[in-house]
């Protein structure tokens, strides 16, 4: 007899595409306008965080599929957004990195974004809020995804 599965209601994976719908709601509307995607919006995040970044890094870090990044950063490279360059300590490699107008971009955006996390925060309240993020990452290290 097959083990009886846990109710829908209390699936991990369920509620986590429910959360994911509701907290990426605010940033699709606030994307639309800006018009990049979700993916190349956080393509242009991580690489103002972090810097110029190899294409597997970059794809682990922005937590992307490394086929859907090559198609993703070609439309960034024509939009202007980044640029690929040869890496800095190895010439063979080459790296991706973010123009002034993909800054220009997070910057128009950064009042905005900061909104919307806000709101976040205050609904759970700090201390849940940076409980649930350590949570998931405590998700994502068990596979070593992050």
């Amino acid at each position: 007899m097959a083990p009886k599965l846990v109710s829908t209601s209390r699936s991990l994976p369920i509620a986590l595409m429910h959360a994911r719908e509701a907290v990426m709601g605010p940033i699709r509307e606030m994307l639309g306008a800006s018009g990049v995607t979700e993916q190349q919006w956080r393509v242009l995040r991580v690489l103002e965080e972090a810097g110029a970044l190899d294409a597997s890094t970059l794809a682990q870090r922005a937590a992307l599929l490394q086929p859907s990044l090559t198609r993703i950063i070609k439309g960034m490279v024509a939009k202007g957004l980044v640029t690929q360059v040869q890496g800095e300590h190895d010439r063979r490699r080459q790296e991706v990195a973010i123009t002034d107008t993909g800054v220009a971009l997070i910057a128009a955006n950064a009042t905005r974004a900061a909104e919307i996390a806000e709101g976040w925060r205050a609904h759970l309240g700090e201390d849940r809020y940076e409980a649930l993020l350590d949570l998931l990452g405590d998700l994502a290290d068990r596979d070593g995804v992050q």
